[in-house]
């Protein structure tokens, strides 16, 4: 079966993400792309890399120009997607890559983003570990089978729920006092032109941002971990630092093992979890992933050590921002929901160099 698909937000650099994913995917066809100040223009001329669409124009980004599809992915800003998801009428699944419909709750909502409020929509991370009130364990994939509304992630926040919840879940380490700091690419923070993205300024230098609790992810993270069982509140320390790579996000996340607690057991944790997963890897011990060895994948790579001195784990993931850590998610999820083969039309292997 061929689905027809609609990208609203088609010129931005998640836009271009999905259209390069899309594009090679046997059973998405895309008929339709939008954007905002570039509708009437050429798909190409925002995408030049996107020669296979070269024949699609953007058009405005409204619900009428996206009913009707059986697929539609919103690569918008945040607070521009409530408005439309809402009005659409006849759409089997949409998928938000923004994060209007990610968080539940409605004061954190308004804690570290303002506005509107939407209705939560199913959480886009296949491999998250979830622990139900009764203890018994699952994966969010179960949850997305026959969704019709899905919350693609944050990519810093999949990165890091990714790197603890194995660990939460089993109980080795403790939710509270987790420190993550992550080294990002640029383009995490969309294509609009500001004066601290300009090449001149990034080259040569690295640059910490939204620091002391600010991140709009923590709240994001802080769901997902009680999602997979954490005990108290977490807590978490979380700051990212703008790197001099056009995509690709690096996250050291640390965090107190369970006084008692084994390093074999600690370990047995991440590599039980991610042993049959297709794009979350645990890497052997004493080897810990590259940003450059996920670009254009949709993999998360993670290595694992154990500081006795310290106490804590140590988790070091490596994802390509763009692909695993938001179009990749949002199209794993799509086909999960739809019953396609969860691997189809992504791939593990990166390019280099």
């Amino acid at each position: 079966m061929t689905y027809s698909v609609a990208v609203a937000g088609a010129s931005g650099y998640a836009g271009g993400e999905l259209l390069r994913l899309l594009a090679d995917h046997p059973e998405f066809e895309i008929r339709t792309v939008t954007g905002h100040s570039n509708a009437g223009k050429p798909l190409i001329a925002s995408q030049p890399h996107l020669r296979s669409l070269a024949h699609l124009t953007l058009r405005e980004t409204t619900p009428e120009v996206l009913d009707g599809h059986d697929v539609v992915f919103f690569a918008l800003p945040h607070g521009a997607s409530g408005t439309l998801t809402a009005q659409l009428k006849n759409v089997r699944l949409a998928i938000d890559c923004g994060a209007d419909h990610r968080l539940t709750s409605e004061a954190d909502w308004a804690a570290f983003y303002g506005g509107d409020f939407n209705e939560p929509w199913t959480y886009g991370v296949p491999e998250l570990i979830v622990t139900g009130e009764s203890g018994e364990q699952s994966r969010q994939r179960t949850q997305l089978v026959g969704a019709t509304r899905i919350a693609a992630p944050g990519c810093n926040a999949s990165t890091v729920a990714l790197s603890l919840a194995p660990g939460i879940a089993a109980g080795v380490i403790e939710p509270t006092d987790i420190v993550t700091v992550l080294a990002v690419g640029p383009s995490g923070a969309g294509k609009a032109a500001h004066t601290h993205l300009l090449g001149s300024e990034l080259m040569g230098t690295a640059n910490p941002y939204a620091v002391g609790g600010t991140h709009r992810h923590i709240p994001e993270i802080q769901q997902a971990l009680r999602g997979a069982g954490a005990a108290e509140d977490p807590t978490l320390s979380f700051t990212p630092v703008l790197v001099p790579m056009s995509r690709g996000i690096l996250a050291t996340t640390t965090a107190r093992i369970v006084p008692g607690t084994s390093a074999a057991d600690v370990r047995a944790a991440w590599e039980g979890v991610y042993a049959d997963e297709t794009f979350v890897h645990v890497l052997p011990e004493g080897v810990f992933p590259r940003t450059a060895d996920t670009i254009g994948a949709n993999t998360c790579l993670m290595g694992v050590a154990i500081d006795e001195a310290a106490g804590r784990v140590v988790i070091v993931a490596a994802v390509d921002n763009l692909a695993k850590g938001t179009a990749g998610a949002a199209i794993q999820s799509a086909n999960i929901a739809l019953g396609i083969p969860e691997a189809t039309g992504l791939s593990v292997n990166g390019v280099a160099p």
